[in-house]
């Protein structure tokens, strides 16, 4: 509702006005008293809300709104009436608003303008120079606005009256109706209470009959249990009076097992003691056994030298055999002969050559008695020795067939590397009882024409260098950079590695053999034991080595890279040969670096390492001087005698 001013009468004359009215204060729109409609009119939106809640013990009665009456000419003789169009104020509502069946006045807002309009009397208007008509009819005019105004003024008097009593009402009404309303909410709240715990009884009501039904259906059933329960303790009771009795029994039982237990803690003592004895003697033996092993194989020679003559093959004739001569009863010897012209060259002579080695293995013998040998000597590697073995002859001799076996390996066949293998795995398995615990690592490299390479790696993956280098200034042991090193566990991972070796394995088709090894192949297992009880450590290489086939050149008939390949063979051999002998003949300077070859083994070359040679040959009599020439390399190595092995322990 907008809040609209009142208007005011307004009289248009053009007759002068007397001073002494001019100074009278006419009632207008700026002086009339401001009506707060706005008031008015939220109080009309809380009534509205008010006689929903009032209680009809405290409505008031609302007044009837005041009219005011319009102002005729008629009392104006000789003038039109005028009749105002527009009223100060508005008329009321013509139905009162009921609060709980009893009104409450309200007040309507006035009308905006100020203009009236005044209705003429009929008759003639009066003529300019009747003066004092004129004059009467203002002075008719002035009493009647002032009339009026007198009126209004009661009126508004009246109405300010009736605006602040209703006002009062209206602020006792809200706080009565805000007090109600809490009052209202709170006793809604109540009620909701009410009702959610009266569901919950009922609904505990109900909880409680079912529960008590199943109570009920329960002491019925615990009645029942009661009655076999009953039953029972009376068949316990029974049988507590026999366990009591089997239980005085027990006592006196245990009491004997008391006893005899500690008799036997003292005669488990007394086998702790005995076996802690037992185990320091067992100890003391093995340590005993490896020093006599030790004295045996110093005995023996610290270089050995084993001759192996290979079997005809099935396209050989038997008769190369007569040659070759084996003393009965006398595993050592071999005497090689032949008809030669003599010296003035008129008669033919047979010529023998008698040669004695540590060991000579006929063509019927196997690998497992080439073993047998050497089994004592590849034990001293897990004791703690550098131990070499190695097979020298020439090409065709049965060399890499000793080292390694046929390409298809039976358990009868198989060389010397893989028997060695499995016999160290084998006897490190049984010193474990004994606190021993061995870590093995394996390599396996060939030297080919003087260069390293590594023969576990793929032929396209060998654009690498290798070098021989110490592995610090203070120690003497020796590495090869960028080989590869693998940590094996098992004999069947040390065979993995073999038949990958010998896939890579450098061979060339020579006059002599069509599938001859035209390289030095090296198989390095190194050998790390610990026994922690006694504070013991071994550290240990077994180089087991299949050198390349010697052969001359004019038999070779070797052209190009293979007689490159066979000089360096040749070479290689010659310096392994100087070697020995200067380590015989104790010369200062020991000519290791001549060669890669004895470069490399030169920690299981000298006087604290054990090696040994295996020189095969050939039974043929083509190869008579290739054999004679081996045999008499081999005589040569096992008259050295080198200096006494000494065990790696830390």
């Amino acid at each position: 509702m907008e809040n609209k001013p009142p208007f005011a009468v307004k009289a248009t004359s053009r007759l002068p006005v007397p001073s002494s009215l001019r100074n009278k204060r006419v009632l207008s729109e700026e002086n009339l008293p401001a009506i707060d409609m706005k008031r008015f009119c939220e109080s009309s939106a809380e009534e509205e809300m008010i006689h929903r809640r009032i209680p009809a013990s405290i409505a008031t009665t609302r007044p009837k709104a005041l009219a005011v009456a319009a102002v005729t000419r008629s009392q104006v003789t000789g003038r039109k009436s005028v009749s105002s169009t527009r009223s100060g104020f508005r008329a009321p509502a013509s139905s009162a608003r009921v609060v709980n069946k009893k009104a409450i006045p309200s007040i309507s807002a006035p009308r905006t303008g100020s203009s009236a309009v005044v209705a003429t009397v009929p008759g003639k208007k009066r003529a300019a120079w009747d003066l004092k008509g004129q004059v009467s009819d203002m002075r008719d005019k002035v009493t009647s606005y002032k009339d009026k105004v007198h009126l209004l003024s009661g009126d508004n008097v009246q109405l300010r009256r009736n605006m602040e009593e209703m006002q009062q009402r209206l602020d006792t009404l809200r706080v009565e109706n805000k007090e109600l309303s809490s009052r209202f909410c709170m006793l809604e709240t109540d009620m909701k209470t009410v009702q959610e715990k009266l569901q919950q009884s009922i609904h505990q009501v109900k909880e409680l009959t079912s529960l008590s039904t199943g109570q009920k259906q329960q002491i019925t059933d615990q009645l029942q249990t009661i009655q076999e329960l009953q039953e029972a303790k009376q068949s316990l009771c029974r049988l507590l009076d026999s366990a009591e009795l089997k239980l005085k029994q027990a006592e006196q039982e245990n009491s004997h097992l008391r006893d005899e237990t500690k008799a036997r803690r003292a005669q488990i003592g007394d086998l702790q003691q005995e076996i802690q004895e037992k185990e320091e003697k067992l100890h003391m033996q093995e340590m005993d056994r490896r020093h006599l092993h030790n004295v045996i194989q110093e005995l023996k020679g610290n270089i050995r030298v084993f001759c192996r003559v290979r079997p005809l093959l099935k396209s050989e004739d038997q008769k190369n055999l007569d040659q070759i001569h084996f003393p009965l009863q006398d595993k050592k010897s071999l005497v090689l002969s032949r008809t030669e012209e003599s010296h003035i060259g008129r008669e033919k002579e047979d010529v023998k050559y008698d040669f004695s080695f540590d060991h000579v293995f006929p063509p019927l013998s196997s690998q497992a008695e080439v073993f047998e040998e050497i089994s004592l000597l590849v034990q001293s590697a897990l004791d703690g020795y550098h131990v070499c073995i190695f097979a020298y002859g020439q090409t065709g001799s049965g060399k890499t067939y000793t080292m390694e076996g046929p390409d298809d390996m039976a358990d009868e066949t198989m060389g010397m590397i893989p028997r060695a293998v499995d016999q160290i795995f084998q006897h490190a398995a049984e010193l474990k009882s004994r606190g021993w615990t061995y870590k093995f690592t394996a390599n396996f490299l060939e030297i080919y024409n003087e260069t390293l390479q590594d023969l576990l790696v793929k032929r396209s993956e060998k654009n690498v260098d290798y070098e021989i280098k110490r592995v610090s200034a203070t120690n003497e042991e020796l590495h090869v950079t960028n080989l590869q090193y693998v940590a094996v566990a098992s004999k069947e991972e040390v065979y993995k590695l073999l038949h990958s070796a010998k896939m890579n394995r450098s061979v060339a088709k020579t006059s002599l053999n069509d599938r001859s090894s035209r390289s030095h192949s090296i198989f390095q297992l190194r050998i790390e034991g610990r026994n922690e009880m006694r504070d013991l450590k071994t550290n240990a290489v077994l180089s087991l080595v299949d050198l390349a086939g010697s052969e001359r050149l004019d038999k070779s008939l070797s052209k190009g890279d293979r007689l490159k390949e066979t000089q360096a063979i040749n070479s290689s051999l010659s310096n392994l040969g100087l070697v020995i002998t200067s380590l015989s003949n104790k010369d200062t300077h020991i000519p290791y670096r001549n060669s890669k070859l004895t470069y490399l083994l030169q920690n299981s070359l000298r006087g604290n390492s054990k090696m040994l040679m295996f020189v095969n040959i050939s039974p043929l009599g083509e190869n008579f001087s290739e054999s004679l020439n081996s045999l008499r390399f081999a005589s040569k190595v096992n008259e050295c005698v080198v200096g006494t092995a000494q065990v790696n322990r830390k």
